[in-house]
């Protein structure tokens, strides 16, 4: 049984994102979230001096906002402390096998009140495909082998960025839906990104070509669309967090408000009356 600390399997990993850099890399989810990305960015009001970029892909990356140093999503990130006002985590973070500790690499290589952002893909992603698999594997096998990397949703990714000790965290999301002519084509274009099964208890040997055949089926009966082409779900999340500095807003402490909410909000206050 695998660790929480080794649930991808990081050669396999690897491997297929040299296969997928050989072979023509599909980069269309690292050039969207990119460029929602630069439009975060432009909201922020700071000038940023000294950026870096963690990934595995940085060239839909790199001509959004140019950084300063790139580096690799490995365990160890080679960043030096305290040194830039901005770091971005570029659509990788759900395949780290310790992403709260990468979060926390980055926040100590930021300066005080420094910026990290993480795009990184959620729950939602490919949740036909997990579901087609999953049944057609139930009724021919009698049972379900790890296909799709699991993912967090919102709420659970977002506390990674407090768990991280970054401050004012922020996480929100976007979903993505693709349309290709079979599942088959879907599963090649997941080659074409890296983005194949890594997971350290995959199953390692080839999937049944019944069970395959079953799936496309599933696939094609439950989420078929009108013109016989079928959606895939992406779901991008992305994690906003400050490094901690003295000049940043605080919460402000219990009771201490000098407002009623009652008042900012132009409504009137009922009070339970007290029992005699």
């Amino acid at each position: 049984m695998a660790s929480p600390s080794t649930l991808f399997d990081m050669p396999t990993r690897a491997r297929h994102r040299a296969r997928a850099r050989s072979t023509g890399v599909a980069d269309f989810l690292h050039r969207e979230a990119a460029l929602q990305l630069s439009e975060r960015l432009e909201d922020v009001n700071k000038s940023f001096t000294k950026s870096a970029f963690i990934g595995w892909l940085p060239e839909p990356w790199v001509g959004v906002f140019e950084p300063d140093e790139v580096t690799a999503d490995a365990d160890i990130l080679s960043l030096p402390e305290a040194t830039f006002d901005l770091a971005v985590h570029g659509l990788c973070l759900h395949s780290a096998n310790d992403p709260v500790g990468q979060l926390v690499q980055m926040r100590r290589a930021l300066r005080p009140d420094g910026l990290m952002l993480a795009a990184l893909l959620g729950g939602q992603t490919l949740h036909e495909l997990r579901f087609a698999m999953a049944q057609a594997e139930t009724e021919l096998e009698g049972g379900l082998s790890p296909r799709v990397a699991p993912m967090g949703d919102v709420r659970d990714l977002g506390s990674l960025i407090q768990r991280a000790g970054l401050a004012l965290p922020v996480a929100d999301s976007t979903s993505l839906t693709v349309t290709y002519e079979t599942p088959l084509h879907l599963m090649r274009d997941l080659r074409a990104m890296g983005e194949t099964n890594a997971m350290t208890e995959r199953r390692k040997t080839p999937l049944r070509r019944t069970t395959l055949l079953k799936a496309l089926h599933i696939y094609q009966t439950e989420f078929g669309l009108p013109d016989g082409r079928i959606p895939a779900t992406f779901e991008i999340i992305f994690l906003t967090g400050w490094a901690p500095s003295a000049n940043q807003p605080k919460p402000l402490k219990p009771g201490s408000a000098t407002t009623r909410l009652a008042d900012a909000l132009g409504t009137f206050e009922y009070k339970e009356p007290l029992n005699d």
